[in-house]
């Protein structure tokens, strides 16, 4: 079954069994996926279809953020909520110590030596963690491996 089906199966599940918060939610994810293939002009893969779904789930950690910085935990609470519903149909997120694996080995594929090498890492990492993990921590973690590589290569000339 596929990503979309599966979107529109627990759609119909959650309108007959009354859950309002779910059923929009999935409606919300769906007419995304569908105001984006209106304007390309084209049917999205499984995996355009995952981005638009992370890039949901994206835009509600943005709002969390913001609403608590207002002081509103009321509309924080409900975006979780819609974040809880959405990360159900993300593939299982990365550990913190499988994201330092995958990070080492972007690094030694890439040869990266310094932070000037960041972009280089992120391009080999991306592929590999998407849906999986939060390209915001994801490039946190690449900026510490390499802050650690430029450490210790310049403690080894010095």
């Amino acid at each position: 079954m596929t990503l979309r089906e599966r979107l529109h199966d627990d759609t119909i599940a959650a309108m007959r069994s009354g859950d309002a918060l779910r059923r929009d939610v999935l409606r919300m994810a769906q007419n995304a996926i569908y105001n984006i293939e209106k304007a390309k002009r084209v049917t999205l893969s499984e995996d355009e279809v995952l981005d638009v779904i992370v890039k949901e789930v994206k835009t509600r950690r943005e709002s969390v953020e913001a609403f608590r910085n207002g002081g509103r935990e009321d509309l924080a609470g409900k975006e979780e909520a819609e974040i809880a519903i959405l990360s159900g149909y993300l593939p299982q997120q990365l550990t913190d110590g499988e994201l330092r694996s995958l990070v080492a080995e972007g690094i030694a594929a890439t040869g990266a030596a310094s932070a000037r090498d960041l972009g280089k890492v992120m391009g080999w990492l991306s592929p590999r963690i998407r849906g999986r993990a939060d390209g915001r921590a994801a490039s946190g973690a690449v900026a510490r491996a390499l802050a650690e590589t430029e450490r210790a290569a310049g403690g080894a000339a010095g």
